[in-house]
C-alpha cells in the first residue's frame, strides 16, 4: 500500500521569517507541500542569525531561493514562480507587496487559481494595521494576556507564544487550506487575511462564557480553569517539583481522595475563591509530603485526572511522547515532528536549508 503525503504536488512560496509564518508553513511542509522560502539575499530569514536553532526547527523540509524584490528581474522571477504555485504566505505590513509589484492582484494575473495569505499583527483593515507588534501586543489587546497569571499579581505571559503561534500560525494554516480546497473545487484563488489579533481573540471562549454570564471577566486566576477552583490547580511536591491536579468532576476529585487516603476532605467546600481556601490548604499540605514523581506513580493510572508537571526538556522523554514517535532527529538534534497521524498518508520531514541552496534548481540560474 502506498502512502504518499497528503499535500503531494501542492507548492507554497513562503516570504515570511522568524516564527509565525514559518510554524504555519512548517505544518504544510510536514503534510507533503513543496515550500520555498523566498528570502532576501543579503541575510535571509532574521531567524537565521538571532536563533539557529530556531530556525532549524521551523524551516524543516522546505527549500530557499533568494530573491530582492526590490529589483525589476528579480520580481519578474518571482512572479513566475507564482504562476507555478498553489499558494503564497507573505508577513509584511499590509501594502508592502502591492507597493513591490507582487501583490494578489500582480499574483492572480499571473495564476487566477493562487492562494494568496497575508498573516500580520492587526489585519488589513482597520485603525490599527500599520502598526508594530510583537506576540505579547497582540494578546494584549484580546485580552487573553490579562487572564494569565495568578490572582492579586500582574499578567505573566509564560513561555508559549499563543497569538505568533496559536492564533496566528494555526488560523493561517487554517484559512490557506480552505482556500486551497476551494481553488481545486472552483479554479478561482483567494486573499486570506490572517491577523494575530484576531486568531487570539476567537481563542477567548472560556473568558468570553464569563462574560455573558456575569458581564465582567473573572479576576486573573480567578475563572474556573486558571485557579479559582482548588480541585483544578498545579501544587507543589516535596521536592519542589508540582503535579497537575484536574480533578474538576465531583468523581475524579472523589477518586482523588480516596486515593490519597483522605475521604474526610469530602466535607470540606468544593468552591471556588474563598470557599475553597481550606480544601485548597489541606491540598497544598497534602503534596508536599512527597515527591512528584511518586505522586505521579500513585495516581496517573487512576480516574484522578493528576499527572505530573513536566519541563520541556523532561516532556521530549515521555513514555507517551515517545511511544507516538513524535521526537525526531536532524542532524544529530531533537526536533518534533507533525503532530498528526494519518491512516493512509505520512509526514514529511528533513532538515532546514541552506540560504538559496536551491536557487539553481528552482530559479534555473
Amino acid at each position: 500500500m502506498s502512502f504518499n503525503p497528503l499535500l503531494s504536488g501542492v507548492r507554497v512560496l513562503d516570504l515570511s521569517c522568524l516564527l509565525p509564518g514559518p510554524f504555519c508553513t512548517l505544518y504544510l511542509a510536514q503534510m507533503g507541500a513543496e515550500v520555498i522560502k523566498v528570502e532576501e539575499p543579503r541575510g535571509g530569514d532574521y531567524a537565521r542569525a538571532l536563533s539557529p536553532d530556531l530556525f532549524d526547527l521551523v524551516n524543516r523540509g522546505k527549500k530557499s531561493v533568494t530573491l530582492d524584490l526590490r529589483q525589476a528581474q528579480d520580481r519578474s522571477r518571482f512572479l513566475d514562480l507564482v504562476a507555478t504555485a498553489d499558494a503564497v504566505l507573505e508577513s509584511f505590513r499590509p501594502g508592502v507587496m502591492d507597493k513591490l509589484g507582487c501583490g494578489f492582484e500582480a499574483a492572480r494575473q499571473r495564476n487566477p487559481r493562487i492562494v494568496f495569505a497575508a498573516l500580520t499583527g492587526y489585519g488589513q483593515t482597520g485603525p490599527y494595521r500599520d502598526r508594530a507588534g510583537h506576540d505579547i501586543n497582540y494578546r494584549g489587546y484580546a485580552g487573553e494576556l490579562d487572564q494569565c497569571g495568578q490572582y492579586g499579581q500582574a499578567p505573566s505571559p509564560g513561555n508559549f507564544q499563543v497569538a505568533d503561534l496559536a492564533g496566528g500560525a494555526l488560523t493561517c494554516l487554517a484559512g490557506i487550506l480552505a482556500a486551497l480546497f476551494g481553488a481545486r473545487a472552483s479554479g478561482v484563488g483567494t486573499f486570506v487575511d490572517a491577523a494575530m489579533l484576531d486568531g487570539t481573540l476567537a481563542l477567548q471562549v472560556l473568558s468570553l462564557s464569563t462574560v455573558r454570564q456575569l458581564g465582567n471577566p473573572a479576576p486573573r486566576g480567578g475563572d474556573m480553569l486558571t485557579g479559582a477552583l482548588p480541585s483544578y490547580a498545579v501544587y507543589e511536591c516535596a521536592d519542589g517539583k508540582h503535579i497537575a491536579v484536574g480533578a474538576l468532576e465531583p468523581k475524579f476529585f472523589q477518586a482523588l481522595i480516596q486515593a490519597v487516603g483522605q475521604p474526610e476532605l469530602s466535607r470540606l467546600p468544593l468552591a471556588p475563591g474563598p470557599g475553597g481556601d481550606a480544601l485548597r490548604a489541606a491540598l497544598t499540605d497534602l503534596f508536599k509530603r512527597k515527591p512528584r514523581d511518586e505522586w505521579e506513580q500513585l495516581l496517573a493510572h487512576l480516574e484522578t485526572c493528576v499527572s505530573a508537571v513536566l519541563s520541556p526538556a523532561e516532556a521530549l522523554q515521555n513514555e507517551q511522547v515517545r511511544s507516538r514517535a513524535l521526537i525526531e532527529m536532524v542532524g544529530g538534534k531533537q526536533a518534533i515532528g507533525l503532530p498528526l497521524k494519518f491512516s493512509h498518508a505520512h509526514a514529511h520531514g528533513g532538515q532546514s536549508p541552506k540560504l538559496g541552496a536551491h536557487n539553481a534548481e528552482i530559479l534555473g540560474d
